[in-house]
């Protein structure tokens, strides 16, 4: 297993649309800054949940590993989430947040902010990707159908139509 770099990491993104909407300002070393879809507010000790701005796809493949941004973290946020998103996952992802600043100040994050760095990892072995109750979440029809299309075509070993639709009807809007 490793970091994949990011000549590889573009690839990826043409490819398979593993970012999207992908911004080339966006790279980072060899990962992409995630940005939030949403301004939001957190009171001290306050948790909520921000919804990434661009939908992640890990390629079955893949994993991707989630790091903050330490800018937050030196202001007194924490994530509580864990640092990996699963292969074979399509969807925005739902970071969950407290604000634990030492002056209890609140803190706010605005649409657009760069939040969370990806970097996406290979793995080995025999895909098995993702199904879980979470998969398309947050996303629009038209991502619904681009990333279904991505799947039955790129990976029809892997997705089946009958449980991609399922997946595709039962998601979290």
């Amino acid at each position: 297993m490793c970091i994949v770099g990011k000549d590889k990491l573009i690839e990826l993104i043409n490819e398979y649309k593993c970012i999207h909407p992908f911004d080339y300002s966006l790279l980072d070393g060899d990962g992409y800054v995630l940005t939030v879809r949403d301004e939001t507010t957190l009171h001290y000790l306050e948790h909520k949940n921000l919804i990434s701005y661009e939908v992640v796809f890990t390629p079955p493949g893949y994993i991707a590993h989630l790091t903050a941004k330490s800018k937050y973290g030196r202001m007194g946020l924490s994530f509580l989430n864990a640092a990996k998103v699963h292969s074979g996952f399509v969807g925005r992802l739902a970071l969950e947040l407290v604000n634990l600043s030492n002056d209890r100040q609140p803190i706010t994050i605005k649409r657009g902010d760069p939040l969370m760095h990806i970097e996406f990892i290979t793995r080995d072995g025999k895909p098995s990707p993702y199904s879980g109750p979470y998969m398309f979440q947050f996303i629009t029809d038209e991502e619904a159908e681009l990333y279904s299309r991505i799947l039955l075509e790129k990976f029809p070993k892997v997705y089946e139509r009958a449980r991609v639709e399922s997946m595709l009807k039962d998601r979290i809007r």
